[in-house]
């Protein structure tokens, strides 16, 4: 199974990093990282992570404050957020399709 970021996805994603970089040199690298044990456990098993609504799920990452909201898609797994736990709830859902 494959996965793709929704722009806006890879745009939190890629500030995160950034962000998690400024704090510590090495840091972003390690969000990353958990990341990339994310998706591959939402491949591994894409039903297993709770429904959010309307086929959405998400995983929480187990370091940092984040979920990975995505999607099913066919043969794909569909990011549509890396989304901060603190900020407003649901602001992804006009990235619905």
């Amino acid at each position: 199974m494959i996965h793709r970021y929704k722009r806006e996805a890879a745009e939190e994603l890629h500030d995160a990093v950034a962000h998690y970089e400024v704090e510590r040199p090495g840091l972003g690298g390690e969000f990353l990282d958990e990341i990339d044990t994310g998706i591959a456990a939402i491949k591994e098993a894409p039903t297993r992570w709770p429904v959010v609504e309307q086929e959405v799920r998400h995983y929480r990452l187990h370091r940092f404050p984040y979920h990975i909201i995505y999607q099913i898609k066919y043969d794909a797994i569909v990011i549509v957020s890396v989304a901060h736990l603190h900020r407003k709830p649901g602001y992804w859902r006009d990235r619905l399709s």
